[in-house]
């Protein structure tokens, strides 16, 4: 699945490259893009995706200048629990998160994972933009760290009075690749790498290396198709809690409505931070894994662009 994934963005940035990409709109954006090639300045490629985050993943987009970004993702519990948990709305699973645009190229950001008890921050810089008739992507860099509150599950190789306060941390580093190939669609490739402090040495490694690939095609003015899925290359094997771990995969739809941005989605990961999407999924989809989930963001200008000063 993973190759014909990567085939197909390679064969559309190819068959971009050589068809010029369609306008976003008419009118008056015609006349400015034609005004920048007049000038030599090369038109910047807008609204990749609709926000920073597509499903559980980061995506290329950055909270402007003086934004803050308030978020709320939510997973229900299994589908298959049956009536008696209501088909998983009993158990819930929730982060809350707020982010902030210190420039325009970089944002920070500081969660809360509820159910799991665990912290985490992040920060995100966006290194190249995606240019009309020039770069053919955007390139971000996305690193974070997390750590547990709670209870840790401790590996039975490692006794007690061996288990250190760093052994709750982990860490993620991801390069985020994407290109708007269209006004109606977009892709994001993601190389990641997640170093997790405390494992079971003698039968996993500490970190694991995988590809994201994520996409949105857009449905309608307000609402996209959006999909995610996370492939592990290392740590296939891995176990969590007694469980055999899976490869992520999220289906779902944008909605936007004024300020908010309403994402709506089917996922086989329960939890949300990059630890528990990439090493603790413990459902699938072909076992009837899956859970309803969807994320709530509000945008507030903290910091007015200095042109609306005055």
């Amino acid at each position: 699945m993973l190759k014909y994934l990567v085939a197909l963005f390679l064969s559309a940035s190819a068959v971009n490259a050589v068809h010029a990409q369609s306008a976003d709109s008419t009118g008056d954006l015609m006349e400015e893009l034609e005004g920048d090639t007049k000038s030599g300045k090369k038109q910047e490629v807008e609204y990749t995706f609709k926000a920073t985050r597509l499903i559980n993943g980061s995506t290329v987009e950055n909270l402007a200048h003086g934004v803050l970004d308030t978020r709320i993702s939510h997973r229900f519990g299994n589908l298959n629990q049956g009536a008696e948990n209501f088909f998983g709305i009993d158990n819930a699973y929730t982060r809350i998160g707020i982010d902030y645009g210190i420039t325009n190229r970089i944002m920070v950001g500081i969660g809360h994972n509820v159910l799991s008890k665990e912290n985490d921050g992040f920060v995100k810089v966006k290194l190249l933009k995606q240019l009309e008739g020039g770069m053919p992507v955007t390139v971000s860099y996305f690193g974070s760290a997390s750590v547990l509150t709670g209870d840790a599950i401790v590996p039975s190789s490692i006794d007690d009075d061996d288990f250190k306060y760093s052994d709750r941390l982990t860490f993620t580093h991801q390069l985020l690749i994407a290109r708007k190939f269209s006004p109606s669609f977009s892709l994001q490739l993601t190389p990641t790498m997640l170093h997790l402090n405390l494992v079971d040495s003698s039968k996993y490694s500490n970190n694991i290396f995988a590809l994201g690939v994520s996409g949105r095609m857009k449905l309608s003015k307000r609402v996209a198709l959006t999909g995610e899925y996370f492939y592990r290359f290392t740590g296939m094997d891995n176990y969590y809690g007694g469980q055999k771990t899976y490869n992520s995969l999220s289906l779902g739809f944008d909605i936007e409505t004024g300020g908010h941005v309403f994402q709506l989605h089917f996922t086989n990961s329960m939890g949300i931070s990059e630890r528990a999407v990439l090493a603790q999924t413990t459902d699938t989809w072909e076992k009837g894994g899956v859970r309803y989930g969807f994320n709530i963001s509000r945008v507030f200008t903290i910091l007015k662009p200095k042109e609306f000063k005055k």
